[in-house]
């Protein structure tokens, strides 16, 4: 539930208990009070959490499972292809409750140690290129399509960048090495459900 979703609902709530309120014998001193509530809540959350109250809180309601399940499907193709890289993997984490409490802004997240130097060969590229986009390979094999990975693709853009070499080898490398994990993780695909399901055991939620 990003920001400016949770502000559209306040105010929508807000609305529907102006227009039904009167009607049910609700004081205007309560909606008033509602409004003060949900308005400074979506100010706290901004202030204090960068909007991400609203993601832990959809994370606890009915259908949080799912939304968890997909992250932790997504994170768990990262750490297998990084397994695979021999590419040391720092932590894991799924749910925005375990990345806030980690200090990141983030619903979920694969921290691999950084690479030694800015400018890096080729093949250590296209380790890096199997590695992130893993978790978009991994969200296609189970759901049909990826909603996540913008960060990924976009460090992954800025890796081939600084290396010195040109957009149409970067993306044609990019392209074979999706495939590859593609493969991979089709074949391995218990492997990545299993691995799912137990970092979604460990993935903190309000009220639990």
């Amino acid at each position: 539930m990003n920001q400016p979703l949770a502000a559209g609902l306040a105010v929508a709530l807000v609305s529907l208990a102006a227009v039904i309120g009167p009607a049910l014998g609700l004081s205007p001193w309560w909606i008033t009070l509602f409004t003060a509530l949900a308005l400074g809540g979506l100010s706290l959350d901004a202030a204090s959490y960068g909007g991400r109250g609203g993601h832990v809180l959809a994370e606890a309601l009915p259908g949080g499972q799912a939304r968890l399940r997909r992250i932790a499907i997504h994170e768990a193709g990262h750490e297998l292809i990084a397994a695979e890289e021999a590419m040391p993997v720092q932590q894991v984490l799924v749910g925005s409750l375990a990345c806030l409490r980690a200090g990141l802004n983030s619903n979920g997240i694969t921290e691999l140690t950084p690479p030694a130097q800015a400018k890096l060969p080729a093949e250590e590229l296209r380790r890096w290129s199997r590695v992130l986009q893993a978790g978009m390979a991994a969200e296609q094999l189970i759901y049909g399509d990826s909603v996540g990975g913008s960060d990924d693709r976009a460090l992954l853009g800025r890796l081939w960048g600084m290396s010195g070499f040109d957009a149409e080898t970067a993306q044609r490398e990019q392209h074979r090495a999706r495939r590859e994990v593609a493969q991979w993780l089709e074949q391995h695909r218990g492997r990545l459900e299993q691995r799912a399901g137990e970092l979604l055991l460990q993935a903190p939620r309000l009220g639990r």
